[in-house]
């Protein structure tokens, strides 16, 4: 553990670089090759991933906002005083700030996020805006997070999951996740997680193909980092974005496609494209609340509350650890 400044402690348990390397190599071995999502979020990543939010197609962001804006005094009051408010992939922390207002006397903010800078920089944007709140930042990927680096015995615990981030993961790997979460806050702790709801494809589309291209540079980022922390030699001149609406599983699926014929390599590794195959490098699941609820029931926990906005494009739960 690395004390920065009081209240603010840092503990890093950042993924290797091996991770990386093996789960690349292991992902452009497959016959439809893939690449996990996790990896869009170096400093780039994430900066990118912010104006994503700020593009006028992409609804999720402003929606979620809003519905935290108007709601927040009634998850406050769920949730209760002192909690220890646990942020999944808090990234630049844009969101939390709405609920930290809210809440009763919070004993302790925990950040929990893959990329190291983006998460110094906002937690300690927080600690300096809330100098009576404990703020414990944790590097790791919160999918492996099994416990917090300091015990909270009689704090009632509640992880916080904006940005429907539940929709990157299949339906049986977001089912693991959120009963992870339900360890992890035990018995009586609790969960607010955005999800975002199904609607029309065209919205969708519109959303994940933005007219300016900054989810298409934030696609091609992905290839940019493997260059220069794995040493391969993708030109990503000959890769293109591609993001389409898949209705029968319900979810966006987006892709990098290659423009031609091509090899590239990594380490002792040579991975052959035709023109047109693409890697497959996200996913993000749309639910109704009903499904979503089904889901949350099988991973241990009990939905409480939902708010949803007027046009029915998000959601927000409250699930409480069984």
């Amino acid at each position: 553990m690395t004390p920065l400044s009081a209240p603010l402690a840092f503990h890093d348990f950042q993924p290797d670089a091996d991770d990386f390397f093996q789960d690349a190599a292991h992902g452009l071995s497959k016959p439809q090759k893939e690449l996990p999502a996790k990896y869009f979020y170096d400093e780039r990543g994430s900066r990118l991933f912010d104006e994503i939010c700020d593009a006028p197609e992409y609804y999720p962001t402003r929606t979620e906002i809003r519905l935290l804006q108007d709601y927040a005094p009634d998850i406050a009051a769920i949730i209760g005083a002192r909690c220890v408010l646990i942020e999944y992939g808090s990234g630049s922390s844009r969101k939390v700030p709405l609920l930290l207002r809210a809440l009763r006397e919070p004993l302790a903010y925990v950040p929990v996020d893959i990329c190291r800078e983006y998460l110094l920089a906002s937690s300690a944007t927080i600690a300096a805006a809330h100098p009576h709140l404990a703020v414990t930042a944790v590097c790791a990927d919160y999918t492996r997070l099994t416990h917090l680096p300091r015990a909270y015995p009689c704090a009632r615990k509640v992880v916080f999951f904006p940005g429907s981030t539940i929709g990157n993961y299949t339906p049986m790997e977001a089912i693991r996740l959120l009963r992870n979460a339900a360890r992890l806050v035990g018995e009586g702790g609790g969960m607010l997680i955005g999800v975002d709801l199904k609607k029309s494809p065209a919205l969708l589309h519109a959303a994940y193909n933005d007219a300016r291209g900054v989810t298409a540079r934030f696609n091609l980022n992905m290839l940019a980092r493997m260059n220069r922390e794995l040493q391969t030699d993708f030109d990503l001149n000959n890769f293109a974005h591609h993001a389409y609406y898949h209705a029968a599983r319900g979810r966006i699926e987006m892709h990098l496609c290659s423009l031609c014929t091509q090899t590239v390599r990594m380490a002792a590794h040579g991975f052959h494209f035709r023109a047109g195959e693409t890697i497959h490098t996200e996913n993000s699941y749309k639910y109704t609340v009903e499904e979503f609820q089904m889901m949350a029931e099988a991973a241990d926990f009990k939905p409480m509350r939902v708010w949803t906005d007027a046009r029915r494009l998000f959601s927000l739960h409250y699930l409480e650890a069984c």
